[in-house]
């Protein structure tokens, strides 16, 4: 059993050869199988710098680095885009470095106080970790669920620890928002053996970014956490809705796997099992290939020929049949866990958010789902909500609505480092905590 973690005290302050005080700063990374997104923070006050992804890592002749800096003068935005080799992650970061270390800072290296890894798939982990070899092992075992995201986390964090040997590694799960779901929200309705001998169970994901919404909800809402009650919507190419009790996760619509729930990009969603067999049977799939259609070439691409929104829309608008259908199949199915998690909450709902991709930018989206949904104490004001676009933040429903909508940008990489800085003792005790 892994237990709390107690904090490693005050961010450490590190000093250059000439014995100058340096300016700590944060580490964010998102490993990808063949990509390495990362973003900086300056950690006194927490502010974000540099970010950017190394992509196509392994392909010598392709392997790209994009970068952006904000302009502290809020002007646009400095971006570079360079090819630079990388035949694995390691060297990759090393890559990252040398460019940071160019560009921006040359004491980089040994600024950084701290290093956040976002990890897919923990289990039950309920809280972000210190990285050490019971941790690691405990991703590894998760990776069965994981089999794309958690070996290249590994890598990434293999990578970092190599590079800033010494330096606290923290794992923020994506599944850890949700370990507070009770068990009949959790359990499936087959033999309890498959869940006590190989953890067969809901887990959830997009944890980062609904623990986010809900932190801004609460302060938008003037409540505590522990008293906001919300339903979040998390919609993108991969989508979740979870319901969230007294700043507690109850329930959520992605399972073992990001494949259940929503209608999705390429995702299928929900979806009777038995379709499942019968496809292999009729069709003579094989188990990969099944996993293939159900997550790469199902959900919108599937249905109606593309996976983007936008482009769905457009096609609906201009009369294709099978654009409108996946549209009304996708504003269904959200509506539908709305409803669910209405109850779920026992219809006492502060807010509903909406968040990423398509929830931050769609208006015409959330306006179909929130259509008709009136008797539940949702009412939206369209003026409103045809401003909420581009990454603005704010209140789109009517005065008179009895449930708050908000639209939120996520900032999964801004959740990452407040969670790192807890657990390496920034002004908190460790959040860090696993269970068995």
């Amino acid at each position: 059993m892994l237990t709390s973690r107690g904090s490693l005290g005050p961010i450490p302050t590190r000093s250059n050869i000439s014995g100058t005080a340096l300016q700590p700063k944060l580490l964010v990374l998102n490993a990808g199988s063949s990509s390495l997104k990362f973003k900086i923070f300056g950690v006194e006050p927490l502010v974000a710098g540099v970010g950017g992804m190394f992509d196509r890592i392994g392909d010598p002749a392709n392997c790209t680095l994009k970068a952006s800096a904000p302009d502290p003068l809020g002007g646009k935005a400095r971006k570079w885009e360079v090819k630079l080799p990388a035949s694995d992650h390691t060297s990759a970061l090393q890559e990252i470095l040398g460019f940071i270390s160019d560009h921006v800072s040359g004491s980089f290296s040994s600024e950084v106080v701290a290093v956040g890894h976002r990890v897919v798939h923990g289990l039950d982990i309920s809280a972000p970790v210190l990285l050490d070899a019971v941790a690691l092992d405990r991703i590894r075992e998760a990776a069965v669920f994981a089999p794309l995201h958690n070996p290249a986390g590994l890598q990434g964090i293999e990578a970092a620890k190599r590079v800033f040997e010494g330096v606290p590694q923290v794992a923020v799960f994506d599944t850890a928002f949700h370990a507070t779901m009770p068990p009949y929200a959790y359990m499936y309705g087959i033999p309890y053996d498959l869940y006590d001998k190989h953890q067969i169970r809901r887990y959830g994901f997009h944890g980062t970014s609904h623990k986010y919404l809900v932190d801004q909800a609460a302060a938008m809402l003037g409540k505590s956490v522990s008293e906001t009650n919300v339903i979040t919507c998390h919609l993108g190419n991969g989508s979740s809705v979870a319901a969230v009790q007294n700043g507690r996760c109850v329930d959520t619509s992605m399972g073992m796997t990001p494949l259940e729930g929503l209608l999705m990009g390429t995702r299928c969603g929900d979806v009777d099992p038995a379709v499942v067999l019968h496809i292999e049977s009729q069709l003579g799939l094989s188990a990969k290939e099944t996993d293939n259609l159900l997550n790469k070439k199902s959900g919108l691409l599937g249905v109606t020929g593309s996976s983007d929104l936008r482009a769905v829309i457009e096609a609906a608008q201009r009369g294709e049949a099978r654009a409108q259908l996946g549209l009304d199949m996708l504003v269904h199915r959200i509506k539908k866990y709305i409803g669910a998690y209405t109850a779920v909450l026992g219809g006492k709902v502060d807010a509903v958010i909406f968040s990423a991709g398509i929830g931050e930018n769609s208006s015409l989206l959330r306006g179909l789902v929130l259509e008709g949904l009136q008797g539940l104490g949702l009412e939206v004001d369209p003026e409103l909500n045809e401003q909420a676009v581009g990454g603005r933040q704010g209140i789109i429903s009517t005065p008179g609505s009895r449930v708050k909508l908000l639209v939120i940008p996520t900032d999964e990489e801004l959740s990452i480092a407040q969670q790192t800085l807890q657990v390496v003792g920034a002004g908190s005790a460790s959040a860090g905590a696993m269970a068995a």
